[in-house]
């Protein structure tokens, strides 16, 4: 039995596997199509949220439509890290969310452990 977690079923393929294994517990369930994990100690732990979830938005129904990927198979976290030229780059993924256009500015303010950026409106800038 190897360590790795599953890769979860989704889609199709998730559909045809819970009506294959109708007869079952609903967390043995998830369990088959990959909805579950496996701790530092080896123990499994069985994600029906996440299975639910996935059930859901094969049916086409998803809970959360405003999560959106940003492109490369990744979806978008609140996290940035600073590069090597010293820079922090925020990503297009929340500069489209928030209806950002190129030549907008920003004032920058600096906290003791934060940055914080307030966009200046039309007349400010």
């Amino acid at each position: 039995m190897g360590e790795s977690n599953p890769t979860p079923l989704e889609g199709k393929e998730l559909l045809q596997k819970v009506k294959e294994l109708s007869d079952i517990p609903r967390r043995q369930r998830a369990k088959e199509c990959g909805y579950y994990t496996i701790g530092k100690n080896g123990k499994e732990r069985v994600n029906l949220t996440a299975f639910y979830d996935a059930v859901l938005a094969a049916k086409g129904v998803p809970l959360d439509p405003e999560r959106t990927k940003d492109g490369r198979g990744r979806e978008a976290t609140f996290r940035v890290s600073v590069h090597k030229n010293g820079q922090i780059v925020i990503g297009s993924s929340y500069t489209e969310k928030m209806g950002l256009k190129p030549g907008d500015e920003f004032e920058i303010k600096l906290g003791y452990k934060h940055i914080h950026l307030r966009q200046l409106d039309e007349d400010e800038a």
